[in-house]
């Protein structure tokens, strides 16, 4: 089945807004830049909110805790389909740090990765920053930079402290909105979403196989997502994901493509991504824990998003540590040249990688990424593990059937056996990642960049 395009609409539904947990969210400072080097910043008052995903849905009756879902399934007396569930259940506000493990201080959010709480274990968390109570933060991302500090020692194989872009529209959607952290969508179309266009993802939902808390919906939510940062403390990848239509929209099961779907390639999306990793370009002395850049220690990441009105013409990236600006790496792989993603970038890539398939280019490439981000973007914070792939595309060899010696499988040096969900959360339950010092304006205008880089 195709891909059914179905843009967001600020839906009438009537999901139900609970009383149990008021929602209050966490405050986070972030900075807005002007002039050069990083000497002109203001603050802004910002807030994080958590994804409705992670939320607690449960009957709408008073005083009813009945779980509308739970675990990995719907209630099929408060579910039977979409309508009724919308009808039926009522969204919880969040206990950020005692059941998500999620705290901020000043300018620093903190996100762990197992908490026990009263009521539940969870694992992970997404979250996304708030303009207000009401509205998610927008980004124009071109002829702009991002920066932040981040602190990732904790990440093992098998984790990903990610900070990306994504499409979503600014409001959320359904009567909860943005306060309630809804209209999530991404290049993998996702299908593991409760709430899809405002409206439950019930009907056919199929639990996971291996993971206690999630499953696979009928629809899923695409839009283009500009990953910024994907990484742990072996790897790390920027990767801009394009996508046709790059606004939000609704697919529909094997037509959707991405990471839920049989088929890979059946969407309206790039689930791939144009990326640069380091260790993936042979540079494998760059990365990691005592290397160029010292995972076991805080950095300043820096992008620049070079181009003009809806035309991305480079992505650029630097790391600040010990005082010392370091420019990305100049590829050793034969073929590849160039330090920033370029459109002629990603060409090159798909040549040198071999790639048969490749949908970046395909779904518009740095054209489509530039139009995503001249609409505004949504910024992601999230600490999450793979039930699908283990994290293998970012820190070992991958696909696994192939020759480490072919250009580009090479990703990091995660034995290919690592990585397995049940073994990262059993082992590594105090893992962690900060996010700190976010900062935002033009080009040149968040640090003091060397000159001639």
């Amino acid at each position: 089945m195709k891909a059914v395009v179905a843009f967001f609409a600020s839906g009438a539904s009537a999901w139900v807004i609970g009383t149990q947990q008021t929602e209050s969210h966490p405050k986070l400072t972030w900075q807005r830049c002007t002039g050069k080097g990083g000497t002109s910043c203001s603050n802004v008052n910002g807030e994080i909110v958590i994804d409705a995903n992670w939320r607690w849905l449960h009957d709408k009756t008073a005083n009813s805790y009945t779980n509308c879902f739970d675990g990995n399934t719907w209630n099929e007396s408060l579910c039977p389909n979409n309508a009724a569930c919308a009808t039926n259940c009522a969204i919880e506000g969040s206990d950020y740090s005692g059941t998500y493990g999620i705290t901020t201080s000043g300018n620093q959010l903190n996100l762990k990765f197992v908490t026990k709480g009263q009521f539940s274990t969870n694992i992970g968390s997404r979250t996304y920053l708030m303009q207000d109570t009401n509205n998610y933060q927008m980004f124009n991302l071109i002829g702009n930079e991002f920066s932040f500090d981040v602190d990732l020692s904790q990440l093992p194989c098998g984790l990903n402290g990610a900070l990306y872009f994504v499409s979503m529209p600014q409001k959320g959607q359904g009567t909860p909105g943005a306060k309630y952290g809804t209209g999530y969508c991404d290049a993998q179309c996702a299908r593991d979403l409760k709430f899809i266009d405002g409206k439950a993802n019930a009907e056919g939902w199929q639990p996971s196989s291996n993971d206690a808390n999630a499953g696979v919906g009928k629809f899923g939510a695409c839009c283009a997502e500009m990953d910024v940062w994907e990484a742990n403390s072996v790897s790390t990848a920027l990767t801009p994901h394009s996508c046709q239509p790059e606004g939000y929209s609704v697919c529909e099961e094997s037509g959707c493509g991405g990471t839920y779907s049989l088929d890979r390639y059946a969407g309206s999306c790039d689930a791939n991504g144009c990326d640069f990793n380091p260790y993936r370009v042979g540079v494998k002395d760059f990365y990691g824990k005592g290397k160029t850049v010292d995972t076991s220690k805080k950095m300043t990441v820096v992008t620049q998003f070079l181009g003009s009105g809806s035309t991305l013409s480079e992505l650029k990236r630097f790391y600040i540590q010990d005082g010392k600006v370091i420019p990305q790496p100049q590829p050793t792989v034969p073929g590849m040249t160039g330090n920033s993603i370029t459109q002629k970038w990603c060409d090159t890539q798909q040549q040198v990688f071999k790639e048969d398939v490749y949908p970046f280019n395909k779904f518009g490439g740095m054209a489509s990424m530039g139009k995503a981000m001249a609409g505004g973007m949504t910024l992601v914070m999230s600490l999450w593990d793979d039930h699908y792939a283990n994290m293998l595309w970012l820190d070992s060899s991958y696909p696994t059937d192939k020759d480490t010696s072919q250009p580009g499988v090479a990703r990091g040096e995660c034995p290919t056996t690592s990585g397995k969900p049940s073994e990262v959360e059993s082992q590594y339950p105090n893992a962690q990642v900060a996010f700190s010092n976010i900062k935002f304006g033009p080009i040149g205008s968040t640090f003091a960049q060397p000159s001639g880089t």
